[in-house]
Parts: structure tokens; C-alpha cells; sequence
């Protein structure tokens, strides 16, 4: 009796096995979507029908599946799967299913429906159903002898417009000049190679990297399309041959190319910071408004997949349209940026051109400069270098720095002076000598100016005459503390609120007036007081603006706003006003003192040296605008000026402009 429960057991085991047949179709389907799902290629192979596998080994298919699931980045597949009931049967060999699938590729999803033909066969394992699988299970439309392409479909870089809508920044278009390998014997070379400007080395360098085939054309050298003579000489040579090339175009070049950089391929470093956005091959900003923009500016290529089988027009199954970049649009007058630099004439320096109603920046540049173009086309190791050896560094942007403002400031001080109630502009200062000091507790520290009064000193006079002793003295008045506010609400010591970055004026290295001497230096512009260019120009907008000074603007359809206001009264702007045309009139500006215009302005020589008694760098400056049409306020910072006139180089610099903005204005 005790033997019976056993046996039931046992019998209870043979049966289930009997009875047990294989898995149903849609569980075997299942099971297929699975491996699918995660792109396990092998373990799909296993579900194929006996046909499937003759006609396609397993590392045929896993090599084939695998190289197209890597070129079109399939990421994922989903299925939907039929219910049991939903199968269909034709006999108890064959079964018919339909299922509904999506898969993520580079050109986006692609849905489709498919029906399953499912064979009952004979496996190592038993009967089972397999699959009778074709290449329109992993893409609709793929048959076998079919070939699967991808195509980019480029998109545009926004483009940069200046304010009148003059191109700064283009696409178009260049000639890449290359030759075809193995078509190019040594003299063709040689004959390359000079016209290029390269050496034969570099070329056989070209000709030989891994990827090159006989017949295959190798890219030398992108030239602009308007270098005709050069493409046609180069094309003549046997075995050389050129070939279009999309390019950014810089059509105001070295006059623009600090303000808008220019683009190249991206690099390691790049591709790092921007957390996998961009691809080798791809084109960043690299400086100026293309670094800074990056993000509108950039373009989304598109991308489509198609089948295309030989006599039959190519099938599209997937695409994504591209997205082409936001177009920007600055503040900059192109033309004045153009003259401007143009007057520079290659001089180290920077300048700004900033229109004190609105707070736009009509020019801001840095020279000497270099050509953005050679860039976007792909610049030449030695070129680049011949670029950094060169002393007047025209790779440097200066426009970013900040500079001793010389006696350029002394506007300033003098608003701020009477603004505290510490300057009476008519009441004359007893100034005697060329030399003055507070008190014996400076030593040997002496300020100094150029020439001697006769009559006491009235602020018109001190402007005019450039008087140091006469500004220190107001800064001392003023003291410290007032100083340093007054200073503080002309923007200094404070962030430059403008899209472009730049350095940020101050004060001093400690951002306090904490010596008397410092405060006094100050007072006239040496010390330790920095200022951009573009700062400096924005801070003589209050004296032609009813004491506003706007908000520096560079984007066009950003609305005006007021940055600092209540600088000066309206009768203190008009004693400065009168003082700086004096200056032109009869001062240190009287090279600008142009027929048929009022151009009003302060010079500056500021000496960059380490202690009194030495020799040190002087740099030149000149801050004008025409009192008849003040369209703009100009600052002009000239380097290395000492023994070349001093601030006389900035003051003929800005003539020069004015005239030829007068020309320009007429057209």
C-alpha cells in the first residue's frame, strides 16, 4: 500500500510529458521579439526556419544585421505582438501571424507591419515553430539583393547680419584643390606642391593615409572660389583635380574677425565639453559671435534611409528633415567697423564705436587682425605659426581687455567731483610748477603735468590743457569713499552688462582708493584704474544724454534701457561738453578739429611703468563724437605710442574716421 502513492506519481509525469506539445506560434514569436528588442542577433538566427538558414548562414546574417544596426543607430525595437487567437492557420505545419513594429534609427522611427509565416519543424530539441524570415523583417521594403543607403541631409548655420542686414557672416562656397591617387607622378607633384605653397612631403603625406584608394580624390588645399588663375593652373597639372566644398564666408574679414570668429572642426576637447552633441567632422565656433552664439547659429543636419535596388527608383523608408541655424543680427554698422579699421591701418590697438542714445555698439574691433576665412577654409600649420610669431600679435583680441584710460578719464572725474559737491568748475585752483604733492608723506612722489598756469585753473582750462596736478586734486577733494561710488555708479567695479564678454572695469587691484596717491593717480587715469574701450565710450554717453548712461546693447531688437542715470546735471554736461570741444579747438586734439563738424573729445597717454622715475609703455587714446550729429561716442586706444606723438596717433585715427563717416553719411 505504501508503493501506491509512488506509482500514481510517476504515471501523473508520464502523462503531463505525453500531453506536453511544443510552444504555441505567438509564444514562439515572443520569444523571437525578445532577442529582437535587444539587438541579440545570434540568438534571433536560432528562430529561422530550416529554408531561412540554407539560403543564409548564421555569421553571414550576424555580420550583415550587425553592421546595418551600427550604420543607421538602431537604438531600440519595439513590437506589438498578436493574442493566441489572433493566429491563423493554414494547416497543423503552417501557422500566419501579424505584428506591428517600431524601430529608432538615425533618420528617426520606422513603423511598419509585417506578416509571419511559421513553419512546424523538427529541432534538436523537438518540434518547434520556426520562422520563415526574409530581410522585410528588419526593414520594411528590403529584400536581399537590395542595399541599404543613408544620406546626410545638410543643414544651414545661421547666418550674421550687421544692422543695416550686410552680411558678417555667410555660407557659401570654395574650391578645394586635391589630387587623384595614383594619377600624380613626382613632377606633377613638385609642380603641386609650389603652386600650393606646400611642401612634396606634405602631399605624398596625403596620397598615403590609410583610407586613400587609387582613383580616390585627396583634398590638398581649400582656396576661395574667386582664386580662378590658382584653380585653373593647379587643374592643369596631370592628376590634380578640384572639387566644391562648403565654407563659412567672412566677407569683411580681418575689418570683423575678432567680432565674429570664425568656425572650424571640432576637436576632442570640444566634443568632451559639449557632452556628445557633436561628431568628428562636425563645425563649432571657435571665437567671437560664432564661439558665442554657438547655440542659435548651429545647424541640425537631416538624415533619410532608403532601399535602393539596381532599375528601380530608390525607396525612402525613414527621414528627418534638417534644421537649419537662427540667423543673429547685431548692433555693429559694418561699413563704419570697415572704416575704422581701415584708419588703424594695422596699428596695435582697439576701438569702439558706441551711440549714446540707444547703447548700441556700432563698431568694436581689434587690429591688427587676420583673415577668419583662411580659417573656415583649413589654415596652414606654417601659416598659423607665421600668425603667432608675429610681435603686433594680430591673433590677440584686445577689444576683451581692460586698459589704463590715461587722462581720457578725466571727464569723469570731474562729473563725479561735482556730483559730490567736491568741484566748482569756475572757481580757479592756484596750481604753480610743473610738479605737485599733497604733503611731505609722499617723498619723492610727485604728480606731474605737461605745462605751467599762469591764471588759476577752471575745469574748462584743465580739460583743454589736459591739467594732471589740476584732476588729482579734484579727486582728492572728492575723497575716497565719494570717489569710489561716484565711479562705482559710472559702471566701474561692476560687471559689463553686454553679450559679449568683457573684461570688467575696476577701480584698483584691491577695488579700494586705500593710498592717497592711488586716489590722486585716479584722478587723472594712471593709478590702478581699467577700463575697456567700449565701457569708456558708454561712460561719455551721460554727457549728451542728459546724464543717462544706456545699457550697452549688441543685438539688434533688444529695446533700449538705461544702465545708470542722474550722472550729471543738464548745466554740468554742457561745462563738460564746452570743455572738450576746447580741447579740439585749441588743446591736445587740435588734429580733428575738422571743417563743417564740432568734434568734441578728450586725449590720454597713459604710462604703463612700474614706479615714478622709470621708463615704461605708453599707450594713446582719444574719446571724441561730433557735437553737430553725434551719432556715436569713439574710443580709440593706441599701443606703444611713446616717441610717435603720443595720443596724436588715436587723434588723427579719429579724423581720418570722421571724414570719411561724413563721406559715407552723404552717399
Amino acid at each position: 500500500m505504501k508503493r501506491i502513492p509512488v506509482l500514481i506519481s510517476l504515471l501523473a509525469v508520464l502523462w503531463l510529458s505525453g500531453c506536453s506539445g511544443p510552444a504555441s506560434p505567438a509564444e514562439r514569436l515572443a520569444e523571437y521579439a525578445a532577442a529582437w528588442k535587444t539587438s541579440d542577433l545570434e540568438s534571433m538566427y536560432t528562430y529561422f526556419s530550416a529554408e531561412t538558414k540554407k539560403n543564409m548562414d548564421k555569421q553571414e546574417f550576424v555580420d550583415r544585421y550587425e553592421k546595418l544596426t551600427n550604420d543607421l543607430e538602431i537604438k531600440s525595437s519595439a513590437v506589438k505582438l498578436p493574442d493566441e487567437e489572433d493566429v491563423q492557420k493554414d494547416n497543423e505545419q503552417t501557422a500566419r501571424l501579424s505584428f506591428s513594429a517600431k524601430i529608432s534609427t538615425i533618420a528617426g522611427d520606422i513603423p511598419f507591419k509585417k506578416e509571419v509565416v511559421m513553419k512546424l519543424e523538427e529541432t534538436e530539441e523537438g518540434k518547434a515553430w520556426m520562422i520563415d524570415w526574409d530581410p522585410s523583417y528588419f526593414l520594411p521594403k528590403l529584400e536581399e539583393d537590395a542595399k541599404v543607403r543613408i544620406q546626410t541631409l545638410p543643414g544651414e548655420r545661421g547666418r550674421i547680419f550687421d544692422r543695416n542686414g550686410s552680411s558678417l557672416a555667410v555660407n557659401g562656397r570654395a574650391v578645394q584643390i586635391g589630387a587623384t591617387a595614383g594619377k600624380m607622378d613626382d613632377k606633377g607633384k613638385q609642380q603641386l606642391a609650389q603652386l600650393l605653397s606646400m611642401s612634396v612631403e606634405e602631399i605624398n603625406k596625403q596620397l598615403t593615409q590609410s583610407w586613400v584608394q587609387d582613383g580616390y580624390f585627396v583634398p590638398l588645399k581649400t582656396v576661395a572660389e574667386k582664386e580662378e588663375a590658382l584653380i585653373e593652373k593647379a587643374t592643369a597639372i596631370q592628376g590634380a583635380t578640384a572639387s566644391a566644398k562648403a565654407v563659412r564666408v567672412y566677407p569683411y574679414g580681418a575689418a570683423a574677425a575678432h567680432l565674429t570668429g570664425y568656425v572650424g572642426d571640432v576637436n576632442a576637447e570640444e566634443m568632451k565639453e559639449n557632452e556628445g552633441g557633436y561628431k568628428e567632422g562636425d563645425q563649432i565656433g571657435k571665437r567671437g559671435l560664432e564661439q558665442l552664439f554657438e547655440k542659435k547659429l548651429r545647424e541640425t543636419d537631416g538624415v533619410q534611409i532608403f532601399i535602393e535596388k539596381e532599375k528601380q527608383e530608390p525607396v525612402v523608408i525613414a527621414k528627418t528633415e534638417p534644421q537649419n541655424g537662427e540667423d543673429i543680427q547685431v548692433t555693429v554698422h559694418a561699413e563704419l567697423q570697415k572704416l575704422l579699421y581701415s584708419e588703424m591701418a594695422g596699428t596695435a590697438g582697439t576701438a569702439s564705436a558706441v551711440d549714446p542714445k540707444t547703447g548700441e555698439v556700432l563698431a568694436i574691433l581689434s587690429s591688427p587682425s587676420f583673415d577668419p576665412n583662411e580659417f573656415a577654409r583649413g589654415i596652414a600649420g606654417d601659416r598659423y605659426a607665421e600668425l603667432q610669431a608675429d610681435p603686433l600679435q594680430p591673433l590677440l583680441n584686445r577689444f576683451v581687455g581692460a586698459y589704463s584710460p590715461g587722462s581720457a578719464i578725466k571727464p569723469i572725474t570731474a562729473a563725479v567731483a561735482m556730483k559730490a559737491g567736491k568741484l566748482d568748475p569756475a572757481a580757479g585752483k592756484e596750481i604753480g610748477g610743473l610738479q605737485w604733492q599733497k604733503d611731505s608723506s609722499w617723498g619723492q612722489y610727485h604728480v606731474t603735468r605737461v605745462s605751467a598756469s599762469t591764471a588759476p585753473v577752471t575745469l574748462e582750462s584743465a580739460l583743454i590743457t589736459s591739467d594732471n596736478i589740476y584732476f588729482a586734486m579734484a579727486a582728492l577733494d572728492t575723497g575716497a569713499e565719494q570717489m569710489k561710488s561716484g565711479l562705482q555708479a559710472f559702471g566701474f567695479g561692476e560687471e559689463f552688462p553686454f553679450e559679449y564678454p568683457l573684461r570688467e572695469s575696476q577701480l584698483s587691484n584691491s577695488g579700494e582708493f586705500d593710498r592717497d596717491i592711488i586716489l590722486a593717480d585716479s584722478g587723472y587715469g594712471q593709478g590702478e584704474l581699467l577700463t575697456s574701450m567700449t565701457h569708456l565710450a558708454s561712460a561719455y554717453g551721460p554727457f549728451l544724454n542728459g546724464g543717462t548712461m544706456m545699457k550697452p546693447v549688441l543685438l539688434m531688437g533688444e529695446e533700449p534701457s538705461v544702465w545708470k542715470k542722474e550722472l550729471v546735471t543738464e548745466e554740468q554736461a554742457v561745462l563738460i561738453q564746452k570743455g572738450l570741444r576746447g580741447v579740439v579747438e585749441k588743446g591736445t586734439a587740435k588734429a580733428a578739429n575738422i571743417e563743417g563738424m564740432l568734434i568734441s573729445g578728450k586725449t590720454g597717454t597713459a604710462e604703463i611703468k612700474a614706479e615714478q622715475g622709470t621708463t615704461g609703455k605708453e599707450n594713446g587714446l582719444f574719446v571724441a563724437y561730433d557735437a553737430n550729429q553725434p551719432d556715436f561716442v569713439l574710443a580709440i586706444h593706441v599701443e606703444d605710442v611713446a616717441g610717435k606723438g603720443g595720443s596724436k596717433l588715436a587723434v588723427d585715427q579719429a579724423a581720418g574716421l570722421f571724414l570719411k563717416w561724413k563721406e559715407h553719411r552723404s552717399l
